[in-house]
């Protein structure tokens, strides 16, 4: 009996210490060590944009590769929901986990996946553009419809003067969107006297993350007056006259989103409502987040050609909730802007890109795959792609020239009459619906998020 419990009490003095042993605790570094040590390693800059405090990483030597640097950051941050995103060579930021941006790698695998799984025939080609189509419309429409229950449905658009210059007109407009909630805009039209029965094309241009006051802009939307169409710019949520009702906050929020669809859907249907407009030549065309706009909302099959400018990829959706906090990309078991944008095959379609941001790989690796759709459908020719590698992120001349080769071509524009030295840059107050500051805003109008209805309002809060 002794001996038993001398035996109990060793074992109750070695189990503890056995326990203590954990080998993943043993290997284990901190954060901040294994990023110092891939810096030195790989003689690279890290900069660290995270939260590193308290993190460690268990058996972090057996996730190094010494190979490469991008394998072993991808071992060590997928542990913590971080991610790097190279800058160049010898420079990495290392962020949180952006569910709207991958690798090009990973868009290359994707174009390669999907190239090899639908589209090798026509018949498998418009299957697979017929589900795409379907189950994105659904959930757009969706999302509208939730808005346009209390949408104001009878709504007259409220015209300002015209104002006319070198061959075109401009007038500003609201609508009453919701009670209380205007969109604003501006109409660029030409200035002509349109001859009985005599229909213009029109080419709605979404705002990217700038006011719809901007050079570029007016530049882009007075060359389409000019050249034969009318054009339609109007205000992002949250920016411009939407922030003096909404405020700049509710533009980073799923509302946004949600409510640039309905501005869009509300844009296009008081355009075919009207007897001087052609609904054979309806164009959307965008930059940036308008860009994505163009992707999304050009599946809408009343467009007859779309231009996504400076946001076509098939790795990175848009880094705003306004544009990717409803996530598309899931839909038809997983897809991407480049295919939501064949869903528009074999209509019109321009691609506008360069070689400083997210569309740098659009020749190589997106634009083969929207070729070889086009090509299933016998309609190569109806593809424009330009592509620009020595400029960055922006609509700038070039641009606009590209642009208008596009719908002066698809729309039998007068491409001469785009010179943009006959154009005129309006002072932002003559854009103004509501005066600076919003002095004429109306009695009546919505001057917070706080005063839409609830279920609008909780899809309005900020995300982190």
């Amino acid at each position: 009996m002794k001996r038993f419990v001398i035996l109990l009490l060793l074992l109750s003095l070695f189990v503890p210490a056995q326990a203590q042993y954990n080998y993943e605790a043993t290997h284990r570094k901190s954060l901040d060590q294994v990023i110092r040590e891939l810096s030195a390693r790989f003689e690279t800059r890290l900069k660290v944009e995270v939260d590193t405090v308290g993190k460690w990483v268990p058996q972090a030597d057996s996730r190094i590769r010494p190979y490469s640097i991008e394998a072993s950051l991808n071992n060590v941050l997928t542990l913590f929901n971080y991610k790097f995103v190279k800058q160049n060579d010898h420079y990495y930021k290392i962020k949180p986990y952006e569910p709207h941006r991958r690798l090009p790698e990973e868009g290359r695998q994707l174009i390669d996946y999907l190239t090899a799984t639908h589209y090798q025939t026509l018949e498998s080609a418009t299957t697979r553009l017929k589900q795409v189509h379907e189950e994105v419309s659904a959930w757009i429409n969706r999302e509208i419809h939730e808005l346009r229950v209390l949408t104001v449905q009878d709504a007259e658009p409220i015209l300002g003067k015209k104002r006319k210059y070198n061959g075109y007109t401009v007038q500003n407009f609201r609508i009453e969107t919701l009670p209380g909630l205007y969109l604003c805009g501006s109409i660029y039209a030409p200035a002509k006297k349109l001859k009985e029965g005599e229909r213009l094309p029109v080419i709605l241009s979404p705002d990217g993350h700038t006011p719809r006051y901007i050079d570029d802009t007016q530049l882009r939307l007075a060359a389409w007056a000019r050249m034969g169409a009318v054009a339609v710019g109007y205000d992002l949520v949250g920016y411009g006259e939407s922030a003096l009702q909404l405020g700049e906050k509710v533009h980073h929020s799923v509302l946004a989103q949600q409510m640039q669809w309905m501005n869009t859907r509300i844009l296009l249907e008081w355009m075919l409502s009207r007897d001087d407009i052609d609904p054979t030549r309806v164009g959307l065309c965008g930059a940036s987040g308008g860009g994505t706009q163009t992707m999304q909302m050009g599946i809408d099959e009343r467009f007859t050609a779309i231009c996504p400018v400076i946001s076509l990829s098939s790795y990175f959706d848009g880094g705003c909730p306004c544009e990717s906090a409803i996530y598309l990309p899931a839909a038809a078991g997983g897809t991407c802007n480049a295919e939501l944008s064949a869903v528009h095959a074999p209509r019109p379609l321009g691609v506008v890109s360069d070689g400083k941001d997210w569309t740098a790989h659009v020749p190589e690796i997106e634009g083969p795959f929207l070729q070889q759709i086009y090509r299933l459908h016998g309609a190569e020719d109806n593809l424009f792609c330009y592509h620009f590698p020595a400029e960055g992120h922006d609509f700038g001349y070039n641009k606009r020239q590209a642009v208008y080769d596009f719908f002066a071509h698809v729309f039998q524009l007068d491409r001469e009459r785009g010179d943009e030295t006959k154009l005129t840059i309006e002072p932002i107050e003559e854009l103004l619906l509501f005066g600076k500051g919003g002095k004429n805003l109306p009695a009546e109008a919505v001057r917070s998020v706080e005063d839409l209805p609830r279920y609008a309002r909780e899809r309005a809060i900020p995300l982190k």
